[in-house]
């Protein structure tokens, strides 16, 4: 493995300094995990912080590696100001995709049940409160219903949407480099790994279903997509514009 490059070190010791407070103060999360627009709780830095922001040991642990791993390698041939511009942006791309996804189920129930002779301003004071009317269950899906309480209630922690624009950086950059999942232990070109994880996570936001079994994944599909279109885009702008022999610092 590459040794740790100087940003890559500095984003790793904040995720660990932002985990650990907020395990010892719980309530950062009412602050720092991003909420949807809507929800009285959402504040204009949540984009940000939420990167910053992990659900568990397993989660920051998953994310730091690659991190790590593929962080490293690409800050040594950009340099650490390029660097954390794309690792910022993709991380701002998956917040936006999963925001607005979000919000077009959430307004597609909302249309149906403002239909319904509900009153928007008063299903948003019930959704605020926590509470729910039982009668819009009748009205949509499971799935709908689903969706729409969720994506209010919910709040996105993690730096997933910008890890998932590493990967596909890395994969533009070293597309026959072998990489394998632990639970599948196969080398995989980078070309077709990160493509097929994409794939996976795509149709898994659609579906609102776990890899691993189970409904209500608790897993932000959308944002690993949208990290990784804004990191494809970037990447193709770049090398459309000779990024290799450019660096920024």
């Amino acid at each position: 493995m590459m040794n740790m490059t100087p940003v890559v070190k500095q984003l790793l010791i904040i995720n660990i300094i932002f985990f650990i407070g907020s395990q010892l103060v719980p309530v950062s999360y009412e602050y720092l995990a991003m909420f949807f627009p809507e929800n009285p709780n959402f504040k204009v830095w949540q984009p940000i912080t939420h990167m910053f922001m992990h659900g568990g040991i397993m989660h920051i642990a998953f994310n730091m590696f690659a991190l790590v791993s593929f962080g490293s390698a690409l800050e040594h041939f950009w340099g650490g100001k390029k660097f954390i511009f794309f690792y910022i942006s993709c991380g701002l791309g998956s917040a936006l995709l999963h925001t607005v996804v979000n919000y077009y189920f959430f307004q597609d129930t909302m249309n149906t049940l403002i239909a319904n002779g509900f009153n928007k301003g008063e299903i948003l004071q019930l959704l605020s409160e926590g509470k729910i009317d039982t009668r819009w269950q009748s009205l949509v899906s499971v799935s709908q219903f689903q969706g729409f309480t969720s994506a209010y209630i919910g709040t996105v922690v993690g730096a997933s949407g910008a890890i998932y624009g590493l990967l596909t950086a890395f994969a533009f950059m070293f597309p026959n480099a072998e990489l394998a999942l632990m639970f599948i232990p196969i080398p995989i070109k980078a070309k077709y790994f990160v493509p097929g994880l994409l794939l996976i996570d795509l149709f898994l936001g659609v579906k609102g279903t776990s890899l691993f079994g189970g409904g209500g994944t608790g897993i932000a599909h959308f944002a690993h997509v949208g990290g990784a279109i804004t990191g494809f885009l970037m990447m193709w702008y770049w090398k459309k514009n000779q990024f290799n022999n450019n660096r920024w610092n």
